[in-house]
């Protein structure tokens, strides 16, 4: 039998909310609440409707002028603090080699695929549009200068910081729109603005800064339209109930499209929303069903359709923007490819006839095309290659030929690859037949034999090359047969014979019984680093699959049937890139040096080296004050929590108390987003980074303000409710604290000049990796620096070379162009986007040559070069060599010691293919050919210095294939 409200209340036992709460006056499973009139009695009383205990009105558009004034001071001091030097450091930084490089395609209009959805992207571009950018610079490597090419660098760091200025004032009004007071407000806005690690990224052309900004507006609104929505029925549906629940769909939708960590604040948003739906189903005196499904559908619409709708409207554009083909499109399909600039193609003939000449292409790594060319592997066989290549090109031509020749009228065979075209009816290729493919360039045919390939020698691999001469009947070794698959096929005609487009194929080696196979695994050097394609015993079917995309016939006039690439229209290119992007998100779980596991984030255990220079360095920590005290208040709501339902075990009636169930749901609300943004990094095996840990942390300071308020201004048992000038007192003691920890660290966060005594002082903990050594003893030495005259010429920003040993045979050498420069300024530049003008220099000697040298360096002369040419192939690299030299003609050293090598930034990993001779990074299933020769020093100083992160890189068809 029920009991009653008072019934309940008398048996001393009270339930405790449903973590998190929004204390609604109506008990729902777990929840009592009492009036004020009568809880000190202990009884309690059924309110009429789902009102909130002790909830005022915290609209921030009705605050008091002193509020408002306020808040224009806050924002003012962060623009100053963001704003600060702005123009430093004058050369590319960290992820900046990504994310610059995407405005440089954006304009250019060049296909790209990143990880990241592309709003932030896409402003990026356009504050660096206006400001002129025209995309010919390409922010391959840190370290890259900006200054001689005139680009404008602060324009495009201006969008990051103007989100990390907003991020301030926006902490401010969502502390008021939960309740605190003013200077609390205000001291949790000032945490944010001296918060190191969030200024480092503000300042920088990277994500963190506008995805920051989109979750703390999301946070705001969503803080605001609780707030209404708690104060009853009589605010549900008014414009300002809308208003934030509407502004709640944009922020998520901003916050998704910036980065997918938005999903997390989906997830907070989400899970809150369920509980508001639950306190109204119980409702069921004041909600009606008809009521109850306006709350649903307007949530419905303002917190799922608003935010799909911005989050596709963004890839539209996206899609408007990169309309020609670039180093991105060879994750896409062909269908997707179709659509882009010179990628479609002209209808082709559907059927498919013995002697048509065909290219044929892979299905499962982005579509590269079956290709050979006059190269010979260096060990096995011997024979000519065979390879996937990712571009169209002659080289990928090929006739489909039985496996005999065609009878002419007196019985004889007749000869040549034009034989099939003068037949009165040309067979079909059907399933099952036998054939040569023979390559139109080279006049060899497809070849498989039992020879381990020369990259994945693995029993289960044979070697496929080109074998053969013009002429040449070549032998069983050449005879493949076409296997059709069936269900990935079209269905129809295309099912039982080869189909342009249409038909998915195997090509079964005869005599061996392996399939024709490709996989992500490159070959060396001496195969230009193109993919490799073997024939498989048991080779997957994804990888075995290959089918027609271009199709000629002397008997396939204009009159026969025609196919093409299915146009997938905006919703199909817009899922297929959803799903790349998840795939390549997911792959990326090679280590980085920089990286950091999520358990040491909220003790600030370790942070990013960004860039180091000129006895300078930018490296990511944050404020310690901020993120213990932070991580404190996290600690200190789960210790209360948990006390909380023991002592709710124990039939204490705690929550009976409006103070005691609002400190919980509000706080809770805050640690709650915390946990949501926090703890799912743990679930990933990817690379992870302590920029990660942003939107945790910035949950995490609102709970710290909090409970802030909670102690001095709203717990009365305290005793400093009464006495506001101690809790004003404190909170400004805690912000200088803040703030004398924000100074003594920001020479990391703007690159300015520091001492090594300075920096070995505040550096508390080994595990805090920046180079200390980096600096000069005295700032007196960085004045001599400036005036020295080494300072004032130019260094060359190109990266030094490293010789390396290659992987081909000691006899085939390569060609190296070098080509040495003085430096070339003819006038001091103008200041490009508010950075300091370059110094007056002058040509002296400009000097070109050319050199030879095989794969250990040394120099070959001419008659060695003749020697070789047309056996081996020639790769070339420029160099440029930069000498600096004083009024007397003296050349100025600029390392520690004379000779010492001019020091630059590190290469980046050519993430984006721009630099076509840096290393790549080979994929897990590759074997190396051989060890690299180390530069002394290089591997061990390889860990130590800046690297784009991965996460973040643009991988490109070339590096995949």
């Amino acid at each position: 039998m029920a009991r009653s409200a008072a019934a309940k209340v008398a048996s001393g036992r009270v339930s405790p909310p449903l973590p998190p709460n929004p204390a609604p006056t109506q008990p729902i499973p777990g929840t009592i609440s009492t009036s004020s009139k009568n809880k000190n009695k202990g009884a309690s009383k059924r309110p009429n409707d789902y009102t909130s205990e002790g909830v005022a009105d915290n609209d921030v558009f009705l605050l008091p002028g002193s509020d408002y004034q306020l808040l224009l001071g806050i924002t003012f001091l962060a623009a100053a603090v963001r704003l600060f030097r702005i123009y430093q450091p004058t050369s590319v930084v960290f992820d900046e080699v990504h994310f610059g490089g995407f405005a440089s395609k954006y304009i250019k209009g060049k296909f790209f695929m990143d990880v990241h959805p592309p709003l932030a992207k896409l402003m990026i571009t356009l504050f660096g549009y206006l400001a002129g950018f025209d995309g010919n610079f390409d922010f391959k490597e840190i370290g890259k200068d900006y200054l001689e090419p005139g680009v404008p660098y602060v324009a495009m760091r201006l969008f990051p910081a103007i989100c990390g200025i907003l991020l301030a004032p926006t902490m401010f009004l969502t502390l008021k729109a939960a309740g605190c007071r003013t200077f609390i407000a205000a001291m949790g806005a000032c945490l944010i603005i001296f918060e190191n690690g969030l200024l480092t990224q503000a300042r920088l052309i990277l994500l963190d800064s506008p995805l920051m900004i989109a979750t703390a507006f999301t946070a705001l609104a969503f803080t605001s339209f609780t707030n209404q929505q708690e104060l009853g029925p009589s605010r549900a549906f008014s414009p300002s109930w809308w208003f934030w629940l509407v502004m709640t769909g944009l922020g998520l939708g901003m916050t998704v499209s910036i980065k997918w960590v938005g999903l997390f604040t989906i997830a907070w948003v989400g899970g809150l929303t369920l509980v508001q739906l639950w306190v109204l189903w119980g409702d069921h005196k004041n909600v009606t069903i008809s009521t109850f499904s306006k709350h649903f559908l307007a949530r419905a619409f303002c917190l799922i359709a608003i935010p799909v709708a911005f989050y596709m409207a963004m890839f539209g554009i996206h899609f408007l923007c990169l309309v020609n083909p670039g180093e991105g499109d060879g994750f896409m399909s062909s269908e997707f490819q179709s659509t882009l600039n010179s990628k479609g193609m002209q209808d082709v003939p559907a059927d498919v006839l013995m002697g048509s000449k065909v290219s044929i292409r892979h299905v499962n790594t982005q579509g590269g095309y079956l290709h050979s060319h006059p190269l010979m592997y260096p060990t096995g066989s011997k024979q000519q290659q065979i390879t996937l290549y990712p571009h169209k090109d002659d080289n990928n031509l090929w006739f489909l030929e039985n496996q005999t020749q065609p009878l002419g009228a007196d019985g004889l065979p007749i000869n040549g690859t034009n034989a099939w075209n003068n037949l009165e009816e040309t067979p079909y290729i059907k399933n099952g037949a036998i054939i040569r493919v023979y390559h139109v360039p080279t006049h060899r045919r497809l070849h498989s034999h039992d020879v381990r390939p020369p990259v994945t020698e693995a029993e289960w691999q044979n070697e496929v090359s080109a074998y053969g001469y013009e002429g040449f009947d070549g032998d069983a070794n050449d005879f493949f047969r076409v296997e059709i698959v069936k269900k990935k096929s079209k269905a129809g005609v295309a099912q039982e014979r080869l189909r342009t487009i249409d038909t998915k194929f195997r090509l079964v080696h005869v005599m061996t019984g392996c399939v024709l196979f490709s996989h992500k695994v490159k070959l060396p050097a001496w195969a230009s680093e193109q993919q490799e394609v073997t024939c498989a015993r048991g080779g997957t079917l994804p990888n075995s699959l290959w089918y027609i995309e271009s199709n000629e016939h002397a008997k396939l006039g204009p009159d026969a049937e025609k196919v093409n690439y299915a146009n997938p229209g905006f919703l199909g290119k817009f899922w297929e890139l959803q799903k790349v992007m998840w795939k390549t998100n997911a792959g990326l779980v090679e280590s980085h040096a920089w990286d950091s596991r999520p358990d040491s984030w909220p003790i600030l255990r370790r942070g990013i080296n960004f860039w180091g220079r000129n006895h300078r360095q930018i490296y990511l920590i944050g404020n310690p004050i901020v993120w213990w005290s932070a991580t404190a208040a996290v600690v200190i709501y789960i210790l209360f929590k948990g006390i909380a339902v023991l002592r709710w075990q124990r039939s204490f009636n705690d929550y009976a108390d409006p103070v005691f169930k609002r400190f919980d749901y509000e706080i809770g609300t805050s640690v709650l987003g915390w946990a949501l943004h926090y703890f799912p990094f743990y679930l990933m095996q990817r690379q992870l980074f302590l920029h990660h840990y942003f939107p945790a942390l910035y949950f995490s300071v609102i709970a710290f303000c909090q409970i802030f308020d909670f102690v001095v201004a709203r717990i009365s048992a305290l005793g400093l409710k009464k006495n506001p000038l101690i809790g004003k007192a404190g909170a400004l003691l805690f912000l200088l604290i803040s703030a004398a920890a924000f100074t003594l660290l920001s020479p990391l966060a703007y690159g300015n000049a520091w001492t090594k005594a300075e920096c070995k002082r505040v550096k508390l903990f080994n595990t805090w990796d920046w180079d200390c050594n980096t600096f000069l003893d005295s700032y007196e030495a960085y004045d001599q620096l400036a005036n020295s005259p080494a300072a004032a010429s130019p260094t060359s920003t190109s990266k030094p070379s490293v010789k390396v040993q290659a992987p081909a045979p000691a006899e085939n050498p390569v060609a190296a162009g070098e080509q040495a420069k003085a430096p070339a300024v003819e006038q001091p530049k103008e200041k490009v986007s508010g950075a300091p003008a370059a110094g007056e220099q002058r040509v002296v000697h400009t000097e070109e040559r050319v050199e030879y040298r095989d794969q250990d360096g040394n120099l070959l002369d001419m008659e060695q070069v003749k020697a070789l040419e047309g056996k081996v192939e020639f790769k070339t690299r420029y160099e440029t060599r930069t000498r600096i030299i004083d009024a007397a003609g003296n050349e100025v050293f600029v390392g520690a010691q004379e000779g010492a090598p001019v020091p630059v930034a590190p290469p980046h990993p050519d993430v984006e293919g721009v630099d076509r001779e840096t290393p790549k990074n080979l994929v897990p299933d590759e074997s190396i050919p051989a060890a690299e020769k180390s530069v002394e020093g290089e591997k061990e100083a390889e860990g130590k210095v800046p690297k784009p992160a991965s996460e973040s890189k643009e991988k490109t068809a070339k590096e995949e294939l």
